[in-house]
């Protein structure tokens, strides 16, 4: 505690006994722990507050490096894989190769001349 031994700390005690008397010391002391105690509930508010801070930070660090990977990969922001996966399949329906305007050697939204 403080780097204060057992000889430190009575000196100091008999010394607060001869200053302030044994009448007032109790006081003084009861007064003395009421303030360490609130000083604890204090710190651990501010820590408290401090670890939510910390944490809502975190998340929000986590959040913006998903949507960093996402773009990188040329994905839309906001949705997942999946997602671009399915609208992908849904804009471009299958079919056989040279039909419509997604075959090879045709203009997109030209129509093919017959041969």
């Amino acid at each position: 505690m403080f780097g204060i031994g057992m000889p430190e700390l009575l000196v100091i005690l008999v010394v607060a006994l001869l200053v302030l008397g044994p009448k007032r010391l109790p006081e003084v002391a009861r007064a003395l722990g009421k303030g360490l105690v609130e000083l604890r509930r204090a710190t651990a508010d501010i820590t408290d507050e401090l670890r939510s801070a910390q944490t809502m930070l975190e998340n929000e660090a986590r959040q913006a490096t998903r949507v960093d990977r996402e773009t990188d990969r040329g994905e839309p922001q906001g949705s997942a894989k999946k997602q671009s996966t399915q609208s992908d399949a849904e804009a471009e329906p299958q079919g056989k190769a040279g039909d419509g305007p997604s075959s090879p050697g045709s203009e997109e939204g030209k129509p093919e001349r017959p041969n």
